[in-house]
């Protein structure tokens, strides 16, 4: 009796790890150029336009790019020891992160113009908002929900998998329908988190969406999510890819 007590327990273990396994599909529904020199760290659409951070020391920008042509309408090229990290809007002003520097900066959306700096501890990684907090990742497992005018942490969220593993490396990020979809860095998956319990409420397997041979330069990896939530569009890209993708997220059955 204990020994079916047993193999029925490790069974279940086996279906459940199973199930967690399967992620959800997808459909391209269009391809977009992208600059292949973007090391793109934050990306976020609104009313009509991308708006992009890119990062490397050096090199780290903030960017308006046409969605069409990938053409970049305005740039604001970061200070040479600030890598350029996670992006999202809040009310008028952009809101950009930096990875090591522990500030980030505010800008006025429609002339760039920085508008104050914010420091918090840490690095930076990936940063969204819900409807109240700033919500930002440092490559832990770990989200922290800031006050948008003081950044001051609200509170923390531990992000965990489906069998309670602690689920790490979280990136760029983006607040879609009461979800937060997370880039897992160095992997083609895409993470949907619940904002109150931290926990997973799926995956999604983008691999197979670009020919690796395309891209070049270290670090050339899944990194980039935005979302039209008047249109209901998602796209993804990575850092340094030629192409940015609108894509359906297709379920798994």
């Amino acid at each position: 009796m204990i020994r079916n007590r047993i193999l029925e327990a490790a069974f279940l273990c086996l279906v459940a790890l199973s199930a967690a396994a399967v992620a959800d599909s997808y459909k391209v529904i269009h391809v977009y150029p992208h600059d292949s020199n973007a090391f793109t760290q934050g990306l976020i659409f609104i009313d009509g336009h991308l708006y992009e951070s890119t990062g490397l020391n050096g090199r780290s920008s903030l960017r308006m790019v046409d969605l069409a042509s990938g053409q970049v309408l305005q740039n604001h090229n970061l200070p040479p020891d600030d890598f350029g990290e996670g992006l999202t809007d809040w009310n008028s002003t952009l809101i950009q992160l930096t990875w090591m520097s522990h500030k980030a900066f505010v800008y006025d959306r429609f002339s760039f113009r920085l508008l104050r700096t914010f420091h918090y501890d840490g690095e930076g990684w990936g940063l969204t908002h819900d409807e109240k907090h700033l919500i930002l990742s440092d490559g832990t497992d770990e989200l922290r929900f800031l006050d948008p005018e003081s950044f001051r942490v609200i509170r923390k969220l531990k992000v965990v998998g489906e069998e309670g593993s602690k689920v790490q490396n979280l990136n760029e990020l983006e607040y879609i329908r009461g979800e937060i979809y997370a880039n897992v860095w160095e992997t083609d998956e895409i993470v949907r988190i619940s904002p109150k319990s931290g926990k997973i409420l799926g995956r999604i397997n983008l691999s197979g969406i670009i020919d690796k041979h395309q891209l070049h330069g270290n670090g050339a990896v899944l990194n980039g999510i935005a979302y039209d939530a008047a249109t209901d569009r998602l796209f993804v890209t990575g850092k340094l890819w030629p192409n940015l993708f609108e894509i359906k997220i297709l379920a798994r059955r």
